[in-house]
């Protein structure tokens, strides 16, 4: 009947993370959308009996199957399944949803985020809604908090919806104002030339030291010296950025990621640290731990001027840490984008 395909962006070089969170209560939060991204595709079909109402396929886990969406009894997939729940289907209609992403599993690049937005987006269009930025993000942002009381930022929604480079001030959790950074086309195409992520291999097991880290900061409450620092530096990246000072955003994001390493040493692994090491030796202008932080994951890194010194880093990281993955990510200005196969001109 019709074919639906959403995609979103990933979040990269969040300056100001663990700031946009309840126990933070108010934050300030750069990142940067980039692409590859997500895809979400959903075929939809007349409702025959013999036929489940949702056929999941999570090609990157090689899991097709029909959950049941069933709330408090969720399936492989919990985090789809609920948000597929949340929106429900239209009455006489079944679907098959594909779902894929070209970044690693467990890369602390808001993937999950990414994924839940664009599936929301997709069904959305799917019951004849408008494309609503800000309310997608947070349908996506109360999917994982309410619907399944996990922990949950609300800078990786944002991120994948909005797309661009972003400043996003939490006024009272989870309430924000974002504000889409601008600055010239030759800057734009200078940060992407040097911009590299590094994925680190394997994946980001670090749900035992955020808890830790998350009952300190309980205790402590929005008045966290590591909270400030990074709130002033999400400031001074967005201040950078539009000045066109990319020696001062890369400032800013090795900031951030020692305020993240005094919230707890662990938040910057070993594996990290040699990544980073490498990045000051080859003279890259910064450097920032992506998301939370923690055991595995990647890191963010503002290169060097000089390409020579680009490859040099990139082969020196290779050498070093042979699981590695050095991505050259692309920006993405659009964020959440969603067509159907007849679709003319451009998605909304």
């Amino acid at each position: 009947m019709r074919t639906i395909t959403a995609r979103a962006p990933v979040r990269i070089c969040d300056c100001g993370g663990w700031t946009d969170t309840w126990f933070a209560r108010h934050g300030r939060v750069f990142n940067i959308a980039v692409r590859p991204g997500v895809e979400v595709r959903i075929d939809v079909f007349p409702a025959p009996a013999d036929r489940p109402p949702v056929l999941l396929d999570v090609v990157d886990y090689g899991d097709r199957y029909a959950p049941a969406l069933s709330p408090g009894a969720w399936e492989r997939h919990p985090l789809l399944e609920a948000a597929i729940a949340s929106v429900g289907l239209p009455p006489d209609t079944c679907v098959e949803i594909s779902l894929s992403s070209r970044v690693p599993a467990g890369a602390s690049t808001g993937t999950s985020a990414a994924v839940t937005v664009a599936l929301i987006g997709a069904l959305w269009r799917l019951h004849g809604r408008a494309l609503d930025r800000r309310a997608i993000a947070r349908a996506a942002h109360e999917v994982e908090t309410v619907g399944l009381g996990r922990q949950s930022g609300i800078q990786d929604q944002i991120c994948s919806a909005f797309g661009g480079i972003n400043e996003i001030a939490m006024t009272s959790y989870p309430h924000a104002d974002v504000r889409t950074l601008v600055s010239t086309g030759s800057v734009r195409t200078e940060l992407e030339r040097r911009l590299s992520v590094v994925f680190l291999g394997g994946g980001h097991t670090s749900s035992d030291l955020h808890r830790r880290v998350i009952d300190r900061l309980e205790g402590l409450g929005p008045a966290c010296a590591e909270l400030d620092v990074m709130r002033r530096c999400a400031a001074d990246a967005a201040r950078a950025f539009e000045a066109g000072d990319l020696s001062g955003l890369g400032r800013a994001m090795s900031d951030n990621t020692e305020a993240q390493r005094r919230l707890h040493p662990d938040l910057v692994c070993d594996d990290a640290e040699r990544v980073i090491a490498i990045a000051r030796a080859c003279g890259a202008a910064g450097w920032k731990v992506n998301g939370a932080g923690g055991e595995g994951g990647s890191v963010t890194i503002l290169g060097p001027e000089s390409p020579n010194e680009a490859r040099e880093f990139h082969a020196a990281v290779c050498r070093a840490l042979p699981a590695a993955h050095v991505l050259q990510p692309a920006l993405d200005p659009g964020g959440l984008a969603v067509h159907e196969a007849d679709d003319a001109g451009d998605p909304d």
